[in-house]
């Protein structure tokens, strides 16, 4: 007999309405992978665009779709070729498969041991859920993309968000000067997190900086090219300027989670759901103005 679990699930795309807390079949173990009890995931803006089907041109769905990208928990079970991971470990991992349909929000997910890192040992489970996607996206922007140098400016749009509120950190750990544009009421949000400067982004020129990180696109990463050296979407392919479609690494996620434990980089957990109320997540993420992240409590 198959064994199942409880996953938040969509049978088609469409709104928050769409969301069903169902039983779904226990994701199949393969050699090089982990399987793990999940005890938070994380929630992201591409949930909600996933949900949309927004996604739904860069990548095969299987329906139905469990949502979801991050995951904290227990190793379980592994495979018989994994590496690095016992059952019993405390761990978490940036999840993304090449196919849409095995995801997060769920008990259970089975991932490559290479996407796979131990878990910090200064986080609970929902803040660790809370880092992978948006830490491994600002990680990956500003070391491999923008090659960020001591001394340089960076400039980080929406910085008290998931993403920017890593940039800014690793960018003051890279030895970079970062600059952040947030509403007015996280000015002092950035500036404790590192940044030399908080901008409105509602008013005002933003100031010529070495480099760019732009999660908003359109006009925002019109403006932000005029005055950038180099420049990096996270949303909007070009010519003009680089692009970051993050990839799934235990290895810098382990780089991380030192930082992490060092006190070099913290997370700020705006807010958890239970597994049962992912639409509540949704639209709080979706109201926007989200400080850092938004997780799901899975289990205890």
């Amino acid at each position: 007999m198959m064994s199942v679990v409880r996953a938040v699930v969509i049978h088609e795309f469409g709104g928050r309405d769409k969301l069903r807390l169902e039983d779904v079949s226990e994701p199949k173990l393969f050699p090089d992978a982990v399987r793990i009890r999940i005890r938070a995931a994380g929630v992201n803006p591409v949930d909600c665009k996933t949900r949309e089907g927004r996604q739904e041109p860069r990548f095969p769905h299987v329906f139905p779709v469990v949502l979801g990208w991050d995951a904290a928990g227990v190793v379980e079970e592994v495979g018989p070729a994994t590496r690095w991971f016992k059952p019993g470990d405390e761990v978490y991992a940036y999840c993304r498969k090449h196919f849409v349909g095995e995801g997060t929000y769920t008990e259970q997910v089975v991932v490559p041991d290479g996407f796979v890192a131990r878990l910090p040992r200064n986080l609970n489970f929902a803040e660790a859920a809370a880092v992978p996607l948006a830490a491994l996206t600002a990680y990956q922007c500003l070391v491999e993309q923008l090659q960020i140098k001591p001394g340089e400016t960076v400039l980080v749009h929406a910085a008290a968000g998931g993403v920017g509120h890593f940039a800014v950190q690793i960018a003051r750990e890279l030895g970079a000067k970062p600059i952040g544009t947030a509403s007015p009421r996280n000015h002092d949000f950035l500036r404790e997190l590192g940044c030399i400067d908080a901008i409105d982004y509602h008013e005002g020129d933003f100031p010529g900086v070495d480099a760019a990180i732009d999660p908003i696109g359109g006009e925002t990463l019109e403006k932000t090219l005029s005055v950038a050296g180099r420049t990096v979407s996270i949303v909007q392919p070009g010519d003009t300027h680089g692009y970051h479609f993050v990839r799934p690494s235990g290895a810098e996620l382990s780089v991380l989670t030192g930082w992490i434990e060092d006190g070099r980089v913290r997370v700020h957990l705006d807010d958890t759901f239970p597994l049962d109320e992912a639409a509540a997540a949704h639209e709080r993420l979706e109201e926007g103005h989200v400080r850092g992240k938004i997780a799901l409590t899975v289990s205890e």
